[in-house]
């Protein structure tokens, strides 16, 4: 018998595309995009049309298991979920008990599962009545956040749905083809009705080629491109005063901050031509409506949080909001206003406990006082993922340290488990998906059986609670009753979203105007109620109110001494056929990759006797790894691109690019860095 189910894309992807399943007989046989989802239209990435290599693939973990050989080994043998269950929560109490307190206990989860009820509800729940460490959640989006959030007041932008209506689009540090593939058609509508493409990057990625130019920037500076942008628009007077008046607040001062970043000096920073800046901003000034996509690689760099409060500016100085589709589009996150305080419930929390920068995990691993005496980790592999890989993994190497992996696959962390536990996939378990790219709640039905003893996160964490004595009416909550209580909260955009509409339909776009232009009429989400180039928040906080260039840390210009061991800045962009590390250790999907490999210039490869193919050892003074040159025009000289992220065990040399990455954080936000990093490469 068949039977078609709705799913949401579970994944760390801007698109969050509504998934049917086909099902014969218990078995998910296809998936398809849901042709009715507007932003999925009907078709999926090349890596979700092939989940169900997922869900049945002989190497997933389906039974608990306790770790028997040497930490890292990945030896365990099969223990019954009784036993595993028992185990955590007797060693969970002991360590609470101690005078270390449960915030020795430290969960670290991610972006790996992103619906609310297995990825920000039950857990943390748990951990908040638990008393552990909070966790930092910075190692993806934080610098963007609050770079948006302190100019436009919260992380929503323009509708995704509304692209089409650009006359210019600009992709500034992003892939749409490889990461954002659902906004294509969009763009692809535009530019069959004439609209121009401009892309914005150092790496001349598969979407650059679709373009019709490619502002090639030095890594790190985009903050001073868009600083010298506006300086020409106020200087030939192509700004919008009316929206600037009306709307906007500091004006004055961001106009004498733009004074000191003219075309010329920009230009010597970005490693371009003057021209470029003119041109680009008299084209952007002129043209209306105009889009800008930005994404979260061009925040990985010490001024990061500032780049994207630059970028932000560019829309509210000439007037592009006043457009349903033009602005600026980062995240659409924040105009879902979910009840978070049920979900999460922040009131349960016990004592004081402290909070650790999941971007600094190997520091809190190895120098956290009192000491992490318990890791639990769910959606996220960072033995794989997380920066300065060799502080990681020492600590996931110590003795005293139990590790709980909760899992679909032995990956790179699961190694280092002394628990190891079998997770479900997206096809398995109900869920609700919040995007950040476009305006659409999507629901998750169960499509299939759990395999094997597999079990969602909240209902491991339910277990759990039961196993502590946790008495709160909340633990007993059901997923559906979470997904209940998140669309509760009462705000508008959520008015007439219902369970029985996301039952019936599989999602539910928000309460708003099908032609959306949010900050048309201004009504920014700040203090101000404008968008705001001076902010007093920041001036209290010590920092730079107006927005300027941070350059990165570590470049020949910031640090030459640096540089002239390590002169190549290495960028580590998502592969096309990888997410992060999931799907990267498919066979399907390697096949597709082929190897790990660097990207260097013709110039670079020369002077240190490299040919296309060579393999090739790249360092610094926090590790190496190994990878295979690929001699490239895409990069500039002195700058190298490893498409990732690849399993350490599937690495030559058992260690991924992350080996090399500082756990140096951003000017806001306290982000990750991966995008600041010098490098040596040598030939083997």
């Amino acid at each position: 018998m068949k039977k078609i189910v709705h799913a949401a894309c579970p994944h760390d992807c801007p698109d969050t595309c509504a998934m049917l399943v086909e099902v014969e007989d218990g078995r998910a046989i296809r998936l398809t995009g849901d042709p009715l989802h507007p932003p999925t239209r009907g078709f999926l990435c090349s890596k979700v049309s092939r989940y169900t290599e997922r869900v049945y693939h002989p190497d997933r973990v389906l039974y608990p298991q306790r770790r028997v050989g040497p930490k890292g080994a990945g030896q365990f043998v099969r223990i019954t979920w009784e036993e595993a269950l028992s185990t955590v929560a007797e060693r969970f109490r002991d360590i609470a008990d101690s005078a270390d307190g449960p915030e020795a206990i430290l969960p670290y989860s991610y972006g790996g599962t992103m619906g609310v009820v297995n990825g920000s509800s039950m857990d943390r729940r748990f951990f908040h009545r638990l008393g552990a460490s909070l966790l930092a959640r910075t190692i993806c989006a934080s610098a963007g956040g609050e770079g948006l959030s302190y100019t436009i007041g919260q992380k929503t932008g323009t509708d995704s749905q509304n692209f089409h209506r650009a006359r210019l689009i600009v992709l500034w540090g992003t892939n749409t083809l490889a990461s954002n593939i659902h906004l294509w058609p969009e763009i692809k509508e535009a530019l069959d009705r004439g609209a121009r493409l401009i892309g914005i990057d150092p790496y001349r990625n598969r979407t650059i080629d679709r373009c019709h130019q490619h502002i090639q920037l030095q890594p790190g500076t985009d903050a001073a491109f868009a600083l010298a942008v506006m300086n020409v628009i106020i200087s030939e007077k192509l700004e919008d005063s009316d929206y600037i008046e009306r709307h906007t607040t500091g004006f004055e001062h961001l106009k004498d901050r733009v004074s000191e970043y003219p075309p010329a000096r920009a230009a010597a920073i970005c490693q371009i031509s003057e021209e470029e800046i003119i041109q680009f901003a008299r084209e952007y000034a002129s043209t209306h409506p105009a889009a800008i996509r930005i994404n979260y690689g061009l925040q990985r760099h010490a001024g990061g949080g500032m780049a994207v409060r630059a970028i932000a500016c560019l829309p509210a100085i000439t007037g592009a909001w006043r457009h349903a589709g033009g602005g600026v589009l980062l995240s659409t996150s924040g105009l879902f206003a979910l009840d978070d305080n049920t979900l999460m419930r922040p009131d349960l929390i016990r004592g004081n406990p402290r909070t650790i920068n999941m971007s600094r995990l190997g520091e809190a691993l190895l120098e956290a006082r009192p000491p992490v005496r318990a890791i639990y980790v769910y959606n996220s592999n960072p033995a794989a993922i997380a920066p300065d890989q060799s502080k990681v993994i020492a600590g996931l190497m110590r003795e005293d340290l139990f590790t709980v992996v909760h899992e679909q696959f032995q990956t790179d962390t699961a190694d280092y488990a002394d628990i190891l536990l079998p997770a479900t996939t997206q096809l398995e378990h109900r869920d609700m998906v919040k995007p950040y790219g476009h305006y659409y709640l999507v629901y998750n039905e169960p499509a299939i059986a759990p395999l094997g003893e597999a079990k969602p996160n909240s209902e491991v964490f339910r277990l759990m609670a039961e196993r502590l004595g946790f008495e709160e009416e909340c633990f007993k909550d059901s997923d559906e009753e979470i997904i209940r209580q998140a669309i509760s909260s009462g705000h508008a955009t959520l008015e007439g979203i219902t369970m029985d509409k996301l039952k019936r339909d599989g999602w539910a776009r928000l309460n708003l105007p099908e032609v959306f232009a949010p900050f048309a009429d201004g009504g920014f989400k700040t203090p101000s109620g404008k968008c705001e180039f001076f902010s007093d928040r920041l001036a209290r906080a010590g920092l730079d109110p107006v927005p300027d260039f941070i350059p990165p840390r570590e470049s020949p210009a910031t640090a030459p001494d640096l540089a002239a061991r390590y002169p190549i800045q290495l960028l580590s962009p998502p592969a096309h056929s990888f997410l992060n590390s999931s799907f990267s250790h498919l066979k399907s999907f390697i096949k597709m990759e082929r190897r790990p490999t660097i990207e260097i210039s013709r110039d670079d490869a020369r002077e240190r006797d490299i040919s296309d193919g060579d393999e090739v050892r790249v360092w610094n003074d926090r590790g190496e790894c190994r990878l295979y040159a690929e001699i490239s025009d895409r990069v500039k000289t002195g700058v190298a691109v490893a498409l990732s992220i690849w399993w350490n065990k599937l690495s030559p040399g058992g260690g991924n690019v992350n080996a090399t990455v500082s756990q140096a954080l951003t000017d806001l936000g306290e982000g990750a860095t991966f995008y600041d990093n010098l490098v040596e490469v040598s030939r083997l």
